[in-house]
């Protein structure tokens, strides 16, 4: 791999690990494009580390604040003013163990799906941004809770699938499950964070086969790369949760996911 296709990949990874349009799914297809099938898939992982620092960097308030509600409540001295934030804290673990399980349960199809099914998965994630956009609860709005943490975790799960929006799914299933905007866009990227950890040391046993394939250089690169374009995307894509317009993705994913699932089609 070059450091330019490394640059590449990482600015993909970038805008579409915080943009609601798969960066999984998006790396996926770009790989195939670039004949780099060779790679292994904790080179697209580290790039996921890497955006992951700029979740850390956004939301490092917000992370110490709930690490210090955590410390707490294990040293059984809570505040009353901390009943919000250990809700919070219990409804991120139950989403992490149910995405765990199922990411567990179907990582080798995730390994081997084509990408047809990516660019349906496009189609999908454009349906679900759409109406998930257009969704107004008539209803107070709810704090996630151990319900909300369940569906949520299944959303994410879900979106493990190449072609499936990580962020957008667990946006949309909060939006759905009556969580306010900004709740919702800060409770997807919190969650991320355990994910990408885990999937990242579950994927160490591959560090010999990336070593092999991929330059430090390069890597280093993509990752570099990966972090700025994923600050970058994760503060517009803030603004964009908050004004309600998470649907404009739509007008993306689901054009290009038709074209590519018909390109495919075509080429088999």
């Amino acid at each position: 791999m070059t450091v330019l296709q490394s640059i590449v990949l990482g600015a993909i990874q970038g805008v579409a690990e915080f943009l609601p349009i798969s960066s999984s799914g998006h790396l996926a297809l770009t790989s195939h494009f670039m004949n780099l099938s060779e790679v292994p898939l904790l080179f697209d992982i580290l790039l996921h580390v890497a955006s992951l620092l700029a979740v850390v960097l956004v939301f490092r308030t917000r992370i110490w604040e709930l690490f210090c509600v955590l410390g707490r409540f294990l040293i059984r001295k809570p505040r009353i003013e901390d009943s919000r934030d250990q809700k919070m804290i219990l409804s991120l673990i139950v989403a992490t163990v149910v995405t765990g399980v199922i990411g567990f349960t179907i990582k080798d199809v995730v390994k081997t799906i084509a990408p047809f099914y990516i660019a349906c998965g496009f189609v999908v994630t454009g349906f679900v941004l759409f109406f998930s956009g257009r969704h107004v609860s008539s209803k107070p709005a709810k704090e996630p809770g151990i319900l909300q943490g369940l569906l949520i975790g299944i959303a994410q799960g879900i979106g493990v699938i190449p072609g499936i929006s990580r962020s957008g799914s667990t946006i949309s299933a909060s939006l759905f499950c009556g969580v306010d905007r900004k709740t919702a866009g800060e409770f997807s990227f919190l969650l991320s964070i355990p994910a990408i950890l885990a999937a990242f040391i579950f994927e160490l046993k591959d560090a010999d086969s990336l070593i092999g394939t991929v330059s430090p250089f390069s890597l280093l690169a993509g990752m570099i790369t990966a972090f700025v374009v994923g600050y970058l995307s994760l503060k517009f894509l803030l603004s964009l949760i908050k004004k309600g317009r998470l649907g404009l993705f739509a007008f993306y994913l689901i054009p290009a996911g038709i074209f590519f699932a018909v390109y495919f089609a075509l080429a088999v």
